[in-house]
């Protein structure tokens, strides 16, 4: 069976999709990747579905040889990938053969990485998800992180490749630095001057940083009263501000309930560029309204729908390759058919 072997499995890679969404009213965590739009665009590239799994690869990239030729994407974070010791471009598609070893040779800009591969990878959902959440050992490929020998079959064997490559106006920099937020609902729990703080000054990143949230360094946040709440849902993006007053973000594997006051919450189109961040990176906050908030989400998705109909429509006008399993005394082969239009 199709399959690919992690024979170095880098800093932390783990399986993904948009996350375990429904169950946070049982105390399980939604998980999933933590730069969607990124993720969502490796699968457009090689025809998934844009929910199906696929590797989150942060900071320091795994090695993984190909036992079968297929097709893959690399997005998000630039950690210079190379097939074969040979750099190769994101936001792209590419054919691997059997035998082909993908590497990742350093961190140049963002902090996470998306790898799709066609079909997806064979491993059973747990609560319709089969993201990660690594706390609760569950999802994924056995609950856990991806360590050396590992072996992670493919869904489907490819059929047919043709070049897909997404438009540069439609790849993300990670350059901006700024974050917008919405004003939470417990404003009346902070001082004015919180939000004077939060809105003018720059916080950092700290090593206090992973799936669960960022712990962000910076001028204090000042309650009126104590921040202790009585424990309450936690959104994707959420500020809480424990009692010393400094913010901490909540990510994908936050936990379903909190108990500190929540000074603000990130928009949603902006969680991505959050989970591009390292420590030691500044950011700086700015507040929006709901309706501009929501009017960013729905430019965004027609922004991801529109990429999906560019795909298709550059694959229909493309030459193709037409990809054969035959048998000969037992052995398989793979052979190749290119298509001249």
């Amino acid at each position: 069976m199709d399959s690919i072997k992690i024979n170095k499995p880098g800093l932390l890679t783990t399986l993904q999709d948009l996350g375990r969404e429904g169950y946070q009213q049982f105390g399980i965590p939604v998980a999933g990747a933590m730069d969607k739009y990124s993720f969502q665009l490796a699968n457009l590239l090689v025809g998934n579905d844009r929910n199906e799994g696929a590797l989150e690869i942060t900071m320091m990239g795994p090695e993984i040889t190909f036992n079968c030729t297929s097709v893959i994407s690399i997005t998000g974070g630039d950690l210079s990938p190379n097939i074969n010791n040979k750099p190769i471009e994101m936001y792209q598609t590419h054919l691997v053969r059997q035998g082909d070893v993908l590497k990742f040779k350093g961190l140049k800009s963002g902090c996470r990485a998306y790898l799709a591969v066609a079909g997806g990878f064979k491993v059973d959902p747990v609560m319709g998800s089969v993201s990660t959440f690594l706390k609760g050992k569950i999802g994924g490929f056995k609950g856990r992180r991806l360590i050396e020998g590992d072996v992670i079959y493919l869904k489907n064997p490819i059929e047919m490749y043709s070049k897909r490559i997404i438009s540069s106006k439609y790849i993300p920099s990670y350059k901006a630095r700024t974050v917008r937020i919405i004003i939470g609902t417990e404003e009346s729990m902070f001082t004015p001057k919180a939000y004077e703080v939060l809105l003018k000054e720059s916080y950092e990143l700290t090593t206090q940083c992973d799936r669960m949230g960022y712990r962000l360094e910076g001028p204090e946040l000042q309650h009126i009263d104590g921040a202790d709440i009585i424990s309450g849902g936690i959104n994707l993006g959420a500020i809480q501000v424990p009692g010393e007053g400094k913010p901490i973000i909540m990510m994908a594997d936050r936990q379903a309930t909190g108990g500190y006051a929540k000074i603000a919450n990130v928009i949603s189109v902006d969680i991505p560029l959050l989970a591009q961040m390292k420590p030691g990176d500044k950011i700086n906050f700015e507040s929006v309204s709901v309706e501009e908030a929501q009017k960013l989400v729905i430019e965004e998705e027609n922004r991801v729908n529109k990429i999906k109909e560019e795909l298709q429509k550059n694959y229909n006008k493309a030459e193709k390759i037409k990809i054969y399993k035959i048998k000969i005394n037992g052995v398989e082969y793979r052979v190749m058919v290119e298509e001249i239009l």
